[in-house]
């Protein structure tokens, strides 16, 4: 049974893109002084899709506790105008973001769309305005009076409505009984009948070079291929569509394992080298126009990485 509103307590998962992080931090502030909130993790700063895919896999992987069934994880994005990252935040099946300007907004959103996920504008909202935009949003139940039902209570009828609506709202998409076409994905249908040219530095590695500046391609390598140590005069975006790989960025002395769906951003200049354990394939876009800078051969990058990986299984 939902707890009452007056019982309900919050852990709030909060993340920004660099037009939004001064609000961010003021809302963060503001929130970890909130009587209702137990918690808030301040995922700080990236790109704004980077951003909310953070703050809503936290919100949908943080179940609900046995022990304190009151403590609702929710979450708050802003970017710029607060429209990206709503856009991106809602593609995680279980979150409901929402841009929100006033009060108002929040409470209609809450009442109306259960919202869990509340998404701001950096640059149109100013700080005051987005502490009485939270508040309204976290005192706010479902299915609660608000501005749009003029402040009473909704009728028989629409409270019937949402009474199957959280149901009819998580079985969407239920990929168990639809059948959904490859061609559904954008990325996907860019890919079909697509001719690749091998990586003459990257043995293993094949491209097809979709824009040619900003560089964009659709890249895949095959499972036990390794990028030696390189540096680009751009940085670059990229999105696993398929695989497993590690990235170790050696300046900033960083790694990263990587699989479906995950996004990464490597700085102009910053030097790294992959390995790659399955077939992966990817979509990578640079600032510029596309060009590489070899800092080691291959035969030092398979040294080095068969020996941190041997030292961390040896652990």
């Amino acid at each position: 049974m939902a707890a009452a509103a007056a019982d309900r307590r919050f852990k709030i998962f909060a993340a920004a893109d660099a037009f939004g992080q001064p609000l961010k931090d003021a809302v963060v502030a503001h929130l970890r002084a909130h009587p209702s909130v137990a918690d808030v993790v301040d995922l700080g700063v990236d790109k704004y899709y980077a951003a909310a895919a953070a703050v809503a896999r936290s919100v949908i992987a943080t179940p609900t506790s046995s022990s304190d069934p009151a403590l609702e994880a929710r979450g708050v994005v802003v970017c710029g105008t607060g429209a990206g990252v709503a856009i991106f935040a809602n593609k995680y099946p279980g979150v409901y973001a929402t841009h929100c300007a006033t009060a108002a907004d929040a409470a209609n959103t809450r009442s109306i769309n259960a919202c869990n996920v509340l998404a701001l504008s950096g640059l149109a909202t100013p700080p005051d305005a987005a502490a009485a935009i939270a508040d309204a949003w976290l005192a706010t139940p479902f299915r609660a009076p608000c501005p749009a039902s003029g402040d009473a209570p909704w009728p028989d009828d629409i409270q019937r409505f949402f009474d199957s609506a959280p149901a009819e709202m998580a079985a969407i998409p239920d990929i168990s009984s639809a059948s959904v076409p490859d061609s559904a994905c954008a990325i996907c249908c860019l890919r079909k009948g697509m001719e690749f040219e091998p990586v003459g530095i990257m043995p293993g590695g094949e491209m097809r070079i979709v824009r040619e500046s900003p560089t964009s391609a659709y890249v895949r390598f095959k499972a036990g291929s390794v990028e030696p140590a390189h540096h680009h005069t751009f940085g670059h975006d990229l999105v696993v569509i398929s695989g497993k790989k590690k990235v170790w960025n050696l300046t900033k002395k960083e790694s990263y394992d990587l699989v479906d769906g995950d996004f990464l951003f490597t700085p102009a200049g910053d030097v790294h080298r992959v390995k790659y354990f399955e077939d992966t394939e990817f979509f990578i876009r640079w600032d510029g126009h596309w060009d590489i800078f070899l800092d080691e051969d291959l035969d030092a990058a398979r040294s080095a990485i068969d020996a941190e990986l041997g030292a961390a299984t040896a652990k």
